[in-house]
């Protein structure tokens, strides 16, 4: 992938004056039927030491994040999962693309993706995106060099939880109507829902400052600051009401630049998210293809009925649809490539769709049982709906990639 342009997914040949193209989603590969020699293939997929970084995130989360442990976190009262939290420290993931001066493992986000990839597929119930997508991201995209020296460590290690308080009311998108504002250094306001908020030490805090909207950085547990735990249609990922009465904000970027700031921390953030959702969808296509494949009915296992590889087969396009936009946009966020808002908006809105329907497929194909709380089948579907919400509906990643498509055609 790094050095090279992923185009969307399609497959075809083509033999105009002896030349035959065969172009599959992770490698291109040219061949011209002459007598010189073949054109030497052009590899867009990951590297042996990122596919192993991979392979063992996987290996790590198969141990110590089975789904029992997601269903723990939802059928109790704990926030998170404290000991995978940390394990996942140990491993350095949070501190993935952190350089090694602010004590992080200096990989790269192509790297973070992977990662990312895994902790969707495991559901694993930790406020890695809150912390990691958000926080990091926006520290490291706008942070002073004195913010990154405080925060960054702390975040690296784990042992310092962030957030993202952009949003004041259900269902609101973006930027629009929002009314928190700072004043003397101090915030005044309420953000809801806020993801992982009532954990995090701190919040980054999208609001409206004397040159307009900033973003800020705020102590969650200093005075002038109140949490309250909200319902979430998936309690294995809290959400929270921050309240904030004259609490102390520093200035995090340029202010009255915060509009800039939150559109790049929402496009990093949903590059990322893509890769969240495309672990969960393939976990679900994977379980759903195993229990069709291993149930009978009428002496054949039902995935041999024509209606049912059908609908197996819609499956498996909506996932490698949503893999190769997932992958164009990684390569757009770890080339800071302008395509970047684009690449974000084509990676949200497909990952949001395919996990949306591979989940909702995998209730149905698996019968009566798929409706059951003891089944796995929901534990999924209420991750995707809590995902494909969490940085507005994609509704409203359609609209500004139609925006962001006729700015670029019309400059």
């Amino acid at each position: 992938m790094p050095g090279g342009r992923p185009r969307q997914p399609f497959r075809f040949s083509l033999n105009p004056r002896g030349a035959e193209i065969d172009i599959s989603v992770n490698t291109v590969k040219l061949s011209v039927l002459t007598n010189q020699a073949e054109t030497p293939e052009m590899n867009f997929d990951f590297s042996d030491d990122q596919k192993l970084l991979q392979q063992t995130a996987r290996d790590y989360l198969a141990e110590h994040s089975p789904l029992t442990v997601c269903r723990e976190i939802l059928e109790t009262d704990k926030p998170y999962a404290d000991d995978l939290w940390k394990g996942a420290a140990e491993m350095g993931w949070q501190g993935a693309v952190i350089p090694e001066e602010y004590g992080g493992a200096g990989f790269g986000h192509l790297e973070l993706a992977m990662i990312a990839e895994e902790i969707g597929r495991a559901l694993a119930p930790i406020p890695f995106s809150s912390s990691v997508y958000f926080a990091t991201e926006a520290i490291l995209k706008a942070g002073s060099e004195a913010q990154k020296k405080k925060y960054l460590p702390k975040l690296a290690s784990g042992e310092a939880i962030g957030t993202f308080a952009l949003t004041e009311k259900p269902g609101q998108n973006g930027i629009e109507h929002i009314t928190a504002s700072v004043s003397g250094g101090k915030l005044s306001g309420c953000k809801l829902p806020v993801p992982d908020g009532t954990i995090a030490d701190f919040a980054v805090v999208a609001a409206q400052g004397d040159k307009g909207l900033s973003v800020y950085l705020v102590d969650l547990d200093a005075d002038g600051v109140s949490r309250e735990s909200i319902s979430s249609f998936d309690p294995s990922r809290s959400l929270a009401k921050l309240d904030f009465d004259g609490a102390a904000a520093e200035l995090l970027g340029k202010d009255g630049k915060g509009d800039e700031l939150v559109e790049q921390i929402l496009d990093r953030a949903a590059v990322l998210m893509a890769f969240e959702q495309l672990g969960a969808a393939d976990a679900c296509f994977n379980a759903t293809k195993e229990f069709t494949t291993d149930r009978y009915a009428f002496g054949r296992p039902i995935a041999s009925f024509q209606a049912i590889k059908h609908r197996l087969a819609d499956m498996w396009c909506e996932l490698e649809l949503a893999r190769s936009n997932a992958y164009y946009g990684a390569w757009a966020l770890s080339n800071e490539d302008e395509e970047l808002g684009i690449a974000a908006c084509i990676s949200r809105v497909q990952a949001s769709h395919a996990l949306a329907h591979i989940a909702e497929e995998m209730i149905q194909l698996n019968g009566g049982v798929g409706f059951t709380w003891e089944y796995d089948c929901h534990l999924f579907y209420r991750r995707g709906k809590l995902l494909a919400a969490a940085l507005g509906n994609p509704t409203s990643w359609k609209d500004k990639l139609v925006d962001r498509i006729e700015n670029r055609d019309d400059s």
